[in-house]
């Protein structure tokens, strides 16, 4: 119980005590509700306090999540990417000078992209030049190499090699031959067999080849089908004396397409083979001088047409005899002939028999 005392008086000398008792829970009912009371008002003003400090934060920090994004966008590669500048504070400003950096660095990559595309184009250019020159040394040889390289990335394709690779495949095909450049036109473009000392110095090109475009770094990934293209898998071949895994495929693909045009296109030495003799010609040969997968692929090319039709049908149209035909119209692949005959000879003008 809590009580409370207090006077009255009632004129003189009378006073009186009044004394009042009431129970604590009910006496200090209005304190707790009170205390209640303030607990509550306190908690919505704590609960308004961080909902506005979460909104404020967010308009504050909003501006600086889009820049971040934009920035790791441009950081993977996306140059498109722009941040949205709405207002104008720091941020805002900072928001349009990011862009502004943005469109200059997608502009200079563009302009990259360009000139490389244009040196690729000028490198590619050179090469084919080179390789013309050198089969333009004698006119049965005219369009060789860019045979030789259309051939090799049909293949390359059958055999489901990527983009890139092909690319190299092509290149070093062209160049296969480079090295021929050393070679005395004597020896070049004899009508007949040559001998076994002209032989032993034709057989010198691939290390001629290697020995000039070693030189230059951006060749690098192009020298193995140059240098070892007369590899056999039985190692037999040359330079090195090569056996079958120890030659990269890119050698062994290029010297099946070399060997392929070398003997589907007249020489002065042997008339060109028709295809179906020439294909069994070049199985005939699988497990020693060439791989079994290179010339699957092969014979797969020329089942679908993407090799051995092209010059068929650009000799009808043109009416040109084979001497006649240049690179420009040697667009695809041989003749189709029926001469008599079984020889194989790419460097060397002899028979060989399967």
């Amino acid at each position: 119980m809590i009580g409370a005392y207090s006077t009255v008086s009632f004129g003189r000398g009378s006073t009186f005590g009044v004394i009042t008792m009431q129970d604590e829970r009910t006496a200090l009912a209005s304190v707790a509700e009170m205390r209640v009371q303030t607990w509550m008002i306190s908690l919505a003003f704590a609960c308004f306090a961080l909902i506005a400090g979460f909104v404020g934060a967010r308009l504050l920090t909003s501006p600086l999540l889009k820049l971040v994004s934009a920035a790791k966008k441009i950081a993977a590669g996306d140059f498109t990417s722009r941040v949205e500048s709405g207002n104008m504070t720091e941020i805002g400003t900072l928001g349009e000078t990011f862009n502004v950096m943005t469109d200059k660095i997608e502009e200079q990559i563009a302009k990259l992209a360009k000139a490389a595309a244009e040196n690729r184009e000028l490198f590619v250019g050179t090469v084919k030049a080179l390789a013309a020159a050198i089969d333009g040394k004698d006119k049965y040889t005219r369009g060789h190499s860019e045979r030789v390289a259309r051939i090799s990335v049909a293949i390359g394709k059958r055999m489901h090699m990527p983009e890139d690779y092909l690319d190299k495949l092509r290149m070093s095909a062209l160049l296969h031959d480079v090295g021929k450049i050393a070679i005395d036109d004597s020896i070049l473009k004899k009508p007949a067999a040559l001998t076994a000392e002209e032989f032993e110095i034709m057989k010198t090109h691939p290390q001629r080849g290697y020995k000039i475009m070693s030189q230059i770094p951006a060749m690098k990934e192009f020298l193995p089908g140059m240098y070892m293209h007369h590899e056999m898998v039985n190692g037999q071949g040359y330079p090195q004396g090569l056996k079958d895994e120890e030659i990269p495929l890119q050698a062994k693909i290029v010297s099946v397409a070399d060997t392929f045009d070398a003997v589907t296109i007249d020489r002065p030495y042997q008339k060109a083979l028709p295809l179906d003799k020439a294909l069994e010609m070049m199985t005939g040969y699988i497990g020693t001088r060439y791989d079994g997968k290179v010339v699957a692929a092969l014979i797969e090319a020329c089942k679908h047409g993407e090799v051995a039709n092209g010059v068929v049908r650009q000799r009808v149209q043109t009416g040109k005899a084979p001497d006649q035909i240049s690179s420009e119209d040697d667009i695809l692949e041989f003749p189709d002939t029926s001469p008599p005959g079984g020889t194989i000879a790419v460097d060397n003008p002899t028979v060989i028999s399967p």
